[in-house]
């Protein structure tokens, strides 16, 4: 089980209390209804995948239900840190990872 601190409480709670949301950072394409099928595809589905560090997005479901940013090790589940989105938008390796992770999706912020 991961016990995850969350900055807006202040707290490590088990993991029960949270909802992994996603890979962070994914941009949502500004026009979704004027994208190809493929193109669609490519934003719901294309992830980079990686073996190691990773930044993810969580809810802290059962606590403050606020969005936070855990960087996580996902070869053993070490937890690195967890930002607010705020922090983790001034956080220069965050959005390194970002820009990487935005650029497998093709086209879909033409």
């Amino acid at each position: 089980m991961l016990l995850i601190h969350c900055p807006y409480c202040g707290e490590k709670r088990e993991e029960e209390e949270f909802t992994y949301d996603n890979e962070a950072g994914i941009v949502r394409p500004t026009d979704p209804e004027d994208l190809t099928d493929e193109e669609w595809g490519d934003y719901v589905f294309g992830r980079q995948n990686l073996c190691g560090p990773i930044y993810e997005s969580w809810v802290h479901t059962a606590g403050c239900r606020k969005f936070l940013i855990v960087k996580r090790d996902n070869s053993n589940n070490k937890i690195d840190k967890t930002m607010t989105v705020q922090e983790a938008s001034a956080d220069k390796n965050y959005q390194e990872f970002n820009s990487t992770a935005n650029s497998n999706i093709k086209k879909t912020n033409k």
